[in-house]
């Protein structure tokens, strides 16, 4: 029965065809960037990163002059909408993933909580975001969605940058009041501007417009994984977190959270001026 009324809604346009080339290239690309983001900050890492930065200028460029692209480049050439808020997506995911990680060691090492003491406390952040994604989402369905992001991401900028000036001695209570404000943060930022990319192109771009937010996710994730991860090899070293570098510790942390801030408030710039729907 299913199949009876869903037969005819999976064509595509007509006379397209796969570019298998073109998929290969792009599949090589990102796993060239996700596993160098692994290995950093060794030679290999880095020599995978820019191997996957290569491959993938090379597959933007072929893309845009192929007959039938697996990736529509002109979307973000001629559409600023989408463009600005795909851009904001990738910054905010930069920005934001290695909290819950980097919160987690510092729970567990400067604050002594057990593990799951230390999970109990960072679940404040998505349980807001849950409770409040919904009413965001059709909230952004009355007010223009960049308004909503924008201060999302703004209240995201606070959080960070309040983060960035952890301390040994703060108090259980400010750290779940912040993880708070993040997640109402994230939840007025993530379902309006995905409600403002899904608005900005037209139904046969629905698929890719979604494949995009999957992979600004991807890759903004990598890269605040991989930012975390260098900036704790370079100022901690590779060794165990014991006391005797709970300062060095608590210094990466300060750096990585500075930086987090700082891609963040350039992500309040795209998300605004992305422009109106219409």
């Amino acid at each position: 029965v299913t199949l009876h009324y869903l037969r005819g809604e999976w064509q595509g346009e007509p006379g397209q065809k796969l570019d298998l080339g073109a998929c290969l290239l792009y599949a090589s690309a990102i796993l060239a960037l996700v596993y160098g983001a692994t290995r950093l900050p060794s030679i290999v890492g880095i020599m995978l990163l820019l191997s996957g930065l290569i491959l993938f200028s090379i597959f933007i460029r072929h893309q845009l002059s192929a007959r039938f692209p697996v990736f529509d480049v002109q979307l973000f050439v001629g559409n600023k909408t989408f463009a600005y808020s795909s851009l904001a997506a990738l910054l905010n995911y930069s920005a934001t993933f290695a909290v819950t990680f980097l919160l987690s060691l510092y729970l567990q090492y400067l604050k002594g909580m057990s593990p799951q003491t230390a999970g109990s406390v960072l679940m404040a952040q998505p349980i807001v975001m849950a409770l409040l994604s919904p009413m965001a989402g059709r909230l952004s369905d009355r007010i223009e969605p960049r308004f909503l992001a924008t201060a999302g991401m703004v209240i995201t900028v606070i959080g960070v940058a309040l983060f960035s000036m952890l301390q040994p001695d703060t108090k259980p209570y400010l750290i779940v009041a912040n993880l708070i404000l993040l997640g109402t943060g994230f939840a007025l930022f993530s379902s309006p501007n995905m409600n403002a990319i899904m608005g900005a192109v037209e139904k046969r771009y629905y698929g890719l417009a979604s494949g995009t937010v999957a992979t600004m996710r991807l890759l903004g994730q990598m890269f605040s994984m991989a930012m975390a991860t260098v900036v704790l090899s370079l100022i901690v070293g590779r060794q165990a977190i014991v006391p005797e570098n709970y300062d060095l510790f608590l210094r990466s942390i300060h750096t990585v959270f500075g930086i987090s801030a700082v891609l963040c408030l350039s992500g309040v710039y795209f998300s605004w001026f992305r422009g109106a729907l219409l």
